[in-house]
This record gives structure tokens, sequence and C-alpha cells, in this order.
């Protein structure tokens, strides 16, 4: 893939590193009722890729409308895991305005998933088993990435500050996460790099 090209899935994250150190402890808390919705999205989402896998077969394409609905989960989930992982402070909104690109409403994350007119109809019947090496990085990037939040968790209590190397890892470990989701979720016939950076 071409540098100048970005992929279809974008996450973007932009947050001043001073947390308040009494963050990492109550902030999860805060975050239940988020991360509950986001959990129900969750589901919603997955009932919402199956009409898709048909919408694709059949059409070639997934509904603006749907794919705009299934964008929002995502971008909901990512709002609310950013605030529980204290990777800023302002509590995320609950903003269910479909929409395939971000509004912007959050400052300090983004997620975009660009609209396809045209997705090959055959690809949903083997892109789960192309995404196979996608898999086995993303369990290693997972293991990682439990150790770099309990890391970031110690860090913030003692000196106020997120680690940038940590957090930018964490946040590139969840746009690597979203590229593969995409891709096997089939908002996206585009294959998904290897590569944490946005």
């Amino acid at each position: 893939m071409s540098a100048s090209i970005p992929y279809p899935a974008q996450l973007e994250f932009h947050g001043d590193r001073h947390i308040a150190r009494w963050r990492p402890l109550v902030q999860w808390l805060l975050a239940i009722p988020q991360l509950a919705i986001a959990s129900a999205l969750r589901t919603l989402r997955e009932v919402l890729l199956v009409i898709s896998l048909f919408t694709v077969l059949f059409m070639e394409r997934i509904p603006q409308a749907l794919f705009d609905m299934i964008t929002t989960t995502y971008r909901y989930e990512w709002r609310s895991v950013s605030y529980a992982l204290f990777l800023h402070d302002d509590y995320p909104p609950f903003d269910f305005e479909p929409a395939a690109a971000d509004d912007g409403v959050e400052g300090h994350t983004a997620l975009s998933i660009a609209y396809p007119e045209h997705l090959n109809r055959w690809k949903p019947l083997y892109k789960w088993l192309l995404a196979f090496p996608h898999y086995l990085v993303l369990a290693a990037l997972a293991i990682g990435g439990v150790f770099a939040f309990i890391w970031s968790f110690f860090a913030v209590l003692v000196t106020g500050e997120y680690p940038e190397g940590i957090r930018d890892y964490l946040v590139g470990v969840y746009r690597y996460a979203l590229r593969v989701e995409a891709y096997v979720g089939l908002l996206t016939d585009t294959y998904p790099p290897f590569d944490l950076a946005g």
C-alpha cells in the first residue's frame, strides 16, 4: 500500500500527557456506563454485520445508513475505551449520530471509516482466512498491551503523566485491531497493513 493513500479505517488520538494522579484509581469506574453502552452497541454491530454480509453478496455494497451505524458503534466504543484507559480525562459524550466520518464532537479522539461505493461480492467468503496472520499479530499486541497498561497505571500514579511511548502503543494497537475488524467485517476490501501508525 502506498504511504500516500491512507487506509480507509482511520483512528486518531490527540491528548495532553498530563493526567491527574487520582484518575487511574477511579476513571475505570466512571467509564462503566459508557462501556456498558459500548458493549450493547457491539452486539448491535454483530447483527448489522450479518445483514451487511447479505447486502454485499447480493448488492456488492453496504447501504450508507447501515454503514454509518456500524461505524458509529466503533466510534462510540473507541471513545469509551480511550476514557477507561485514562488516555484523557474528558468524559465522552453520549453521542449516537450515525456517520462514517467523525464529527469532531470529542476533541481527543477521532474515528472514521471511508464509505466504499463497491465491494467485491466474493471476498466475504474468504476475508476471515486472509486475516489469519493479523489475528496472530493482534494476540501478541494484546499481551503487550496488558503490560503497557499496567505500566502506565503506575506511571500516572507516580508522575502524573502518561508515558508517551506507551500511550502511542495502546492507541496503535487499537488502530490495528480496528483495521482488521473493518476488513473482516466487510467495511473495506483493502487489506490492512501490518502497522500501528496512523
